[in-house]
């Protein structure tokens, strides 16, 4: 009885030990990681840019993209925390949906956002965090934001 608790016990830190593995790697950019689909979750992401080489250009400054050309008029994107795309040759259309990024360092965000060429558009502070709106050099709003610990 002894040894089929240590076999279990067993099996389960080693399982426990290949999800922590699985979900490092998962945190870790890779061309060997998979992305796996899940039904009714955001996939991916595409915005328009009449100028595609100066929106590839920005959004590499600013957060560290990477891109890969798809012809001449389409750009995929990594290193966004999601997949996405910029549909080159079209004028952004602004409307009621924002895309917005995550920053453990607001203040240095907005300083790349700025260094890149993107102007600082609005700025907000709510419960539990903040965050500032930019257009980017092509006319495209995204948003970024960062917690905030609540004061005691």
């Amino acid at each position: 009885m002894k040894s089929t608790a240590i076999i279990l016990m067993a099996g389960f830190v080693i399982a426990l030990a290949g999800c922590s593995v699985q979900h490092e790697a998962s945190l870790k950019p890779s061309e060997d990681v998979i992305v796996a689909r899940t039904n009714n979750h955001i996939d991916y992401v595409e915005f328009a840019a009449e100028d595609l080489s100066a929106a590839k250009e920005f959004y590499a400054a600013a957060f560290g993209w990477e891109f890969q050309d798809w012809g001449p008029d389409y750009a995929s994107f990594s290193g966004a925390g999601v997949e996405g795309g910029i549909r080159g040759g079209e004028t952004p259309a602004n409307g009621s949906m924002l895309v917005i990024l995550y920053a453990d360092d607001l203040e240095a965000s907005e300083a790349r956002v700025v260094q890149a060429g993107g102007e600082v558009t609005e700025r907000h502070e709510f419960p539990g965090g903040k965050r500032f709106h930019f257009r980017d050099p092509v006319g495209n709003v995204f948003g970024v934001w960062t917690l905030v610990e609540p004061q005691d």
